[in-house]
């Protein structure tokens, strides 16, 4: 039988693999790397790989526009998945190497610069140069063979490159976390009790309480908006729509009922998808599902009491 496909930014060694490798069923697709994010996200619309995995936001640098962008705007796909990773950066050497032999550090400019406690109070005089992604970095180290320069990239560079973790954790931030989403052209994933849903709002007309409108649907059906962003629609200045996630999936009835309002009331509404959400312990997303498996238990015996006239 034949492996879906699934694409994601490369080179090999970047978090985005790390991120696909903690997903055993994604780590045994085939493999497909792009150049840039929109670059997998075109690939998986038109068909040429089974699914794109990319990052969507970061818990320091906040959101990918190139990821919500293309979704929001140049692609038809829907997110079926949702992984969060730590974010650790490790400095990393040829083996042998030691603090006094290094006289250059290399990454890509974000990474290092989430690192200058670090670099400051360990590797003064260093000189730091930049690269085109933190996996860009070390495979450059393990090509160049030098022993005066280290890299700044995550473990899976190293297992990739052949290179030692002189320093692991180095980063000013280590709870720093990014999400990474899984897209494909159709499908939506079962409710699994613990959901999010992901949309984007296209007001009708700028008019004043516009956004009030859109919210209080959610609000008044107290459902939780766990993320609310304005992006410009690049139809003019000053004209934007709104990226909204919601815990509950659209097969949730209150759910489902606040999306037909903003369709109906406020404006267009196009659906991104509802899939399993990754935020809280196992224990709470466990405590979640029991939930709500409690209540579809509680309101299906109710309808079946109900007797016609």
């Amino acid at each position: 039988m034949t492996r879906p496909t699934l694409g994601y930014l490369g080179p090999a060694g970047t978090f985005t693999e790390q991120a696909v490798f903690t997903q055993p069923d994604l780590a045994a697709m085939h493999h497909v790397q792009f150049g840039t994010i929109v670059e997998v996200l075109r690939a998986a619309e038109s068909g040429e790989i089974d699914y794109g995995f990319a990052a969507i936001e970061n818990m320091i640098e906040g959101s990918v526009n190139a990821t919500i962008d293309t979704l929001a705007f140049d692609a038809e796909l829907l997110i079926q998945r949702e992984v969060i990773i730590n974010v650790n950066l490790n400095l990393l050497v040829h083996p042998g190497v030691g603090l006094d032999d290094i006289e250059h550090v290399r990454s890509y400019p974000v990474a290092y610069a989430q690192c200058r406690r670090y670099l400051a109070d360990r590797l003064p005089n260093a000189a730091i140069e930049a690269t085109n992604s933190t996996a860009d970095a070390a495979r450059e180290l393990a090509d160049s063979g030098r022993r005066d320069t280290a890299a700044i990239a995550p473990s899976r560079a190293a297992e990739v490159y052949g290179l030692e973790m002189l320093a692991p954790d180095i980063e000013d931030h280590p709870e720093n976390q990014t999400r990474f989403v899984l897209v494909g052209r159709d499908g939506i994933t079962t409710p699994s009790g613990h959901d999010k849903t992901s949309i984007l709002i296209y007001q009708r007309e700028d008019a004043p309480g516009s956004l009030i409108g859109i919210l209080q649907e959610f609000a008044a059906r107290r459902i939780n908006l766990t993320k609310l962003e304005s992006r410009p629609t690049r139809k003019g200045l000053g004209d934007y729509c709104f990226l909204v996630d919601c815990e509950g999936h659209i097969a949730d009835e209150v759910v489902g009922d606040a999306l037909r309002n903003v369709h109906m009331k406020q404006g267009r509404v196009k659906f991104l998808g509802s899939y399993p959400s990754a935020y809280g312990s196992e224990e709470v997303q466990q405590v979640n599902r029991d939930g709500v498996g409690e209540a579809d238990t509680w309101l299906a015996d109710l309808r079946d009491r109900i007797t016609g006239p």
